[in-house]
């Protein structure tokens, strides 16, 4: 993947010459990153009213004073955050059997103190286009939920009519009007839910 410019590799963790170091490599492959220096710092820009508009993923100490990364993670997944910005632990030896009960939970990875650069910067990259992934199916849900708004009482009807496959014959009879009627409210829907077929329609309305 090339990542997408406006991708955000957020860092959270106590140790400054960490968090610089893995900018560090960030940058060494184009990534873009945000660093915090606790879980109460990365909390309060979420409580700020953050909302992921652009890829992000999550580097995780799992151990930190005050608030761990194991309680940050429960804050990400309190607020639905957990598929949008994936998670990846970053764990010493005797943390292990905890960060995989995490990746359990929802986490997306852990990598093992020490960690090979390469190998973590793919898992990054990969997390990226998990989140990319998911905004975009998000994006498209809001796109299809308002083409339904623009959809008239009648168009519904015949929309629905249309999914359960009933020609247009048997869709006049049972919302009593004429077949001219049906085709152009059918040609109506389609237009606006910017499908070609019924069975496109169909496929589209199984996405909400």
């Amino acid at each position: 993947m090339q990542p997408t410019q406006n991708a955000t590799v957020f860092i959270v963790d106590d140790d400054s010459s960490v968090r610089e170091a893995l900018a560090w490599l960030l940058r060494s492959r184009h990534l873009l990153s945000e660093s915090y220096g606790g879980g109460e710092e990365f909390e309060a820009m979420l409580a700020a009213g953050y909302t992921p508009a652009q890829p992000a993923c999550l580097l995780l100490d799992v151990r930190m004073p005050g608030m761990s990364g194991l309680a940050l993670f429960d804050k990400l997944a309190e607020r639905g955050l957990v598929e949008v910005i994936p998670t990846i632990f970053l764990t010493g030896h005797a943390d292990v059997p905890t960060a995989v009960d995490m990746v359990k939970r929802g986490a997306f990875d852990f990598c093992e103190k020490p960690f090979s650069d390469n190998a973590l910067v793919d898992r990054v990259e990969q997390a990226l286009r998990k989140s990319e992934g998911v905004l975009t199916a998000r994006r498209e849900k809001t796109l299809l939920q308002k083409r339904l708004t623009e959809l008239t009482e009648r168009e519904r009807d015949v929309m629905r009519l249309v999914v359960e496959g009933l020609p247009n014959k048997l869709i006049a009879d049972q919302l009593d009007i004429s077949v001219r009627t049906v085709e152009v409210h059918r040609a109506r829907v389609f237009d606006k839910m910017e499908v070609k077929s019924a069975v496109e329609l169909a496929n589209t309305l199984r996405s909400l």
